[in-house]
């Protein structure tokens, strides 16, 4: 089974980045208010990417390495990974 890293853009204009299997769903329980903590305090604003990996191993290692990046280098890597 895919999993996917996906980055999500707030209104703030922070970069959030968490992993899935169904990004679609994932990103509506943001949207709803019932995602991440981070995101019931920073609204999404859009999906920005979502990357596939072959496990969840895979997407847990990309995500640390995501997350470690700036917000200028998260989104370049929306722009080149850009959400469906």
């Amino acid at each position: 089974m895919a999993w996917f890293v996906y980055l999500i853009e707030c209104r703030d204009g922070s970069i959030y980045t968490g992993i899935a299997v169904d990004v679609n769903a994932r990103y509506a329980a943001h949207l709803s208010g019932k995602g991440a903590r981070y995101t019931r305090s920073h609204p999404p604003r859009r999906l920005l990417a979502a990357i596939e990996y072959a496990d969840r191993s895979a997407a847990s290692k990309a995500e640390y390495q995501i997350k470690r990046l700036s917000p200028r280098d998260k989104r370049e890597l929306g722009r080149r990974h850009q959400a469906p």
